[in-house]
């Protein structure tokens, strides 16, 4: 039998892995895959090359390892278990016979079962040629189960009623089979028994607890004795360590002993030893945790996966003895583990990058580290693997929304997107809500960037990913076109519809509108154009006068100068140039409008005598107007006219004029510059103070007419029937300011 003292010392490097033999295929296999590399024998440059050297299947889990190599399990494409041992000198591999289950035997030793009964054992160090095989049903009887292995010694739970069970230590010295009983206790129903050193074990069982028949619990024993001793588990050199609570998984070493508690559905995890006992609460996420390991003050745990999978699934270190027992990740993911001769544990799992196995032991710190031993060559790092932006985006549709999708390599990941407007810089950042799959992540933009529907042009987007784990992020890009229908009254080349109105202060501004309303048309977002406008005694937007894509603004002064304020695209506009002189004679002017069907906007002025003249746009910005026409005389009776655009399905663009009782009159153009006899459209109109022309507002590819006034402000959609060519329609356009400005256009 082994000493106190060198069974101790032994303990004490050591990591029992219950976990091991609670999950998994074989008796003692872990559920998840944890990684070790090379054992202290694997050293220097021969570690590295072993490393560099193996080749580790995607799907292989760790089942065993000792001092030369290990052995992982892995089902191939006909559904078939394979098993391969792994050799830590030159990284060559060497396949077990297939179908079968592997077993943990924390040596050299293979141990394979095949599910009938037959387990076979194989030395693989190297030079050795020993080898066994064992009939369970033969040697025990029909119910005889294998439930662990140490070295070349196989424990076996025979059934001896329908409730009991007897713990027998199987094993063959030179040649021939010995079979030891290594259980006294009559009243033990299953067994489990886990390798802790070459010659030291724990074996696990439950028990029917007295008076009660219906009672059992589980308990924890670690058998002191060499394997080749008759005597039993119960007798000379075990320790009794108390009860274990039901369902849980754990760990002990000669120093520690560790456990998952389950109380009122919160995850606890127990650890007692030498002066020391913590109970550590787990958050809602870890529920499902397992004890991997303890190394020698510090306790490994976590909620294993899968082996191929990329979801995170971190297994974490504590100390147990330290005042400071914060948690920390030795891998972003893992899924089995196997416990090497010399205390310290292969771990199949993955850091940010890199997948495979790991060995998890004592740092240059002093706390448990990992290092690889073997990989899988699968690149972890993030990347962007698919983009389905369109190049080309049409807003103009009431209700639009642009797809877009991207899918990623791996799960677990966060995304960011950003959509820049080339011309103005303006961008849109988005975090993405959870992915549409567990790698796809889709975006449906609804057209609107900083507050405001998006201008034309050219944007780019740009996505960063990021994973879970804190991994290197992954950046993609690309480009696309937005295109809007032009707008007479768009001064941002977005599309959507801008008024202008000025305050007293002589202060102009800009109510941007959204386009497609539902109830009622919003301003999307309103902005200070400047300040100087009170020179001004008139102020009309002309539409695109100039040339370029947005609409231009004409204002004269009081010594009736008339003058040009070109759009620059951004909703700004040009330092004014002037285009004409003696306009004073004009009392009314209205603008926007196409009334000679050329596809260029025209300008119409009233005299003070009530002659209404033509000036046909010429498409110059430094000369916008030809000569003036004649249009007739009579317009003296209208104190408003204005511009509205094509409202009724004529040829051309049409006029709306309010005479002084309030009356409403509609001139529809001829399509030649000029118009046919007024038409009455409407009462009441007296209360508005401004009739502004305002462009498609409603987004139905008509246009609209915005009034303004002390009682408040309406939309009045276009019908497309001359004989009732309005509908009024609320707005949130200036509600409350309907005394605020002195002038809209």
């Amino acid at each position: 039998m082994a000493s106190a003292r060198t069974t101790r010392r032994r303990l004490g490097a050591s990591v029992a892995t219950v976990l091991a033999v609670t999950v998994g295929a074989g008796v003692l296999t872990a559920p998840g895959a944890v990684a070790v590399p090379a054992p202290a024998a694997v050293t220097g440059a021969a570690a590295a090359t072993a490393a560099e050297a193996a080749n580790l299947p995607v799907d292989a889990e760790i089942v065993s390892t000792g001092d030369t190599g290990y052995l992982t399990s892995r089902t191939d494409e006909a559904g078939t278990t394979v098993l391969e041992w792994h050799k830590y000198a030159d990284g060559s591999v060497i396949p077990i016979d297939s179908g079968t289950v592997g077993h943990g035997s924390n040596s050299d030793i293979v141990v394979t079962s095949d599910g009938a009964g037959i387990v076979a054992l194989r030395d693989m160090t190297p030079g050795v040629t020993w080898s066994a095989s064992f009939d369970l049903a033969s040697e025990f009887g029909p119910g005889a189960k294998l439930v662990g292995v140490v070295g070349r010694n196989l424990f076996v739970s025979v059934p001896t009623t329908a409730d009991y069970h007897e713990l027998w230590q199987l094993t063959q010295v030179d040649g021939v089979t010995r079979k030891t009983m290594r259980s006294a206790n009559p009243y033990s129903q299953n067994f489990k028994v886990v390798a802790s050193t070459s010659s030291d074990l724990l074996v696990l069982r439950s028990n029917r607890v007295f008076p009660s028949p219906a009672t059992f619990r589980t308990e924890f024993w670690n058998a002191r004795m060499a394997l080749d001793s008759d005597a039993a588990a119960d007798g000379e050199g075990a320790w009794y360590m108390g009860a274990w609570n039901q369902g849980s998984t754990g760990a002990y070493t000669a120093d520690h002993r560790a456990w998952v508690e389950y109380r009122g559905g919160v995850t606890h995890l127990v650890a007692k030893g030498t002066g020391s006992n913590k109970d550590f609460v787990m958050d809602s996420s870890m529920s499902g945790a397992v004890i991997a390991g303890i190394t020698r003050d510090t306790l490994l745990y976590g909620v294993p996966g899968k082996a191929a999978d990329e979801t995170p699934s971190p297994l974490y270190a504590r100390s147990v003895i330290s005042a400071d027992s914060t948690p920390y990740k030795l891998l972003e993911h893992f899924s089995s583990v196997a416990q090497a001769p010399d205390g310290g544990l292969l771990v199949r799992g993955a850091t940010a990058d890199t997948e495979g196995l790991f060995r998890i032991w004592e740092g240059e710190d002093g706390r448990p580290s990992a290092t690889l031993v073997a990989s899988t060559g699968r690149d972890l790092s993030l990347k962007v693997t698919e983009s389905k932006v369109p190049t080309a985006v049409d807003l103009e549709k009431p209700g639009s929304a642009v797809p877009m999708e991207w899918t990623l390599s791996r799960a677990s990941a966060t995304v960011d997107l950003t959509l820049t407007h080339t011309a103005t810089g303006a961008k849109l950042t988005k975090h993405l809500p959870q992915p549409i799959s567990d790698t796809r992540f889709a975006f449906a933009w609804d057209g609107v960037l900083d507050g405001i529907s998006a201008p034309n042009g050219a944007y780019t987007w740009e996505i960063t990913a990021t994973p879970a784990n804190g991994g290197s992020p992954a950046t993609t890009s690309g480009n696309f076109q937005v295109s809007r229908q032009a707008d007479p009254h768009d001064f941002n080349d977005n599309g959507s519809t801008d008024v202008l109105a000025r305050d007293a202060s002589g202060a102009l501004w800009r109510d941007d509108l959204f386009d497609w309303p539902g109830s009622q048309v919003a301003t999307a977002k309103r902005t200070a154009i400047g300040t100087g406008w009170g020179i001004y005694n008139q102020i009309e937007a002309t539409g695109n006068i100039g040339g370029a894509p947005v609409g231009d603004v004409v204002a004269r002064d009081t010594a009736g100068v008339l003058w040009l304020h070109l759009g620059k695209g951004d909703g700004t506009f040009a330092n004014r140039y002037k285009i004409g002189s003696d306009w004073g004679s004009y009392n009314k002017i209205a603008g926007g409008s196409d009334f000679t069907g050329d596809g260029k906007p025209d300008l119409l002025a009233v005299d003070t005598a009530g002659a209404p003249w033509l000036f046909k746009g010429t498409g110059s910005w430094s000369a916008p107007f030809a000569s003036r026409v004649s249009l007739g005389t009579g317009w003296g009776v209208y104190n408003q006219i204005t511009a509205t655009g094509n409202i009724a399905g004529g040829a051309a663009g049409d006029l709306v004029a309010r005479d002084s009782a309030g009356v409403l009159w509609l001139h529809l153009g001829n399509g030649d510059g000029t118009f046919a006899n007024r038409v009455r459209i409407g009462t009441g109109w007296g209360g508005y103070t401004h009739l502004v022309g305002a462009g498609d507002v409603t987004g139905d590819g008509r246009p609209d007419l915005i009034a303004y006034g002390p009682n408040g402000t309406h939309v009045h959609r276009a019908t497309g029937s001359w004989s009732a060519p309005f509908s009024q329609q609320s707005t949130s356009l200036y509600a409350g300011e309907g005394t605020k400005f002195n002038h809209v256009a």
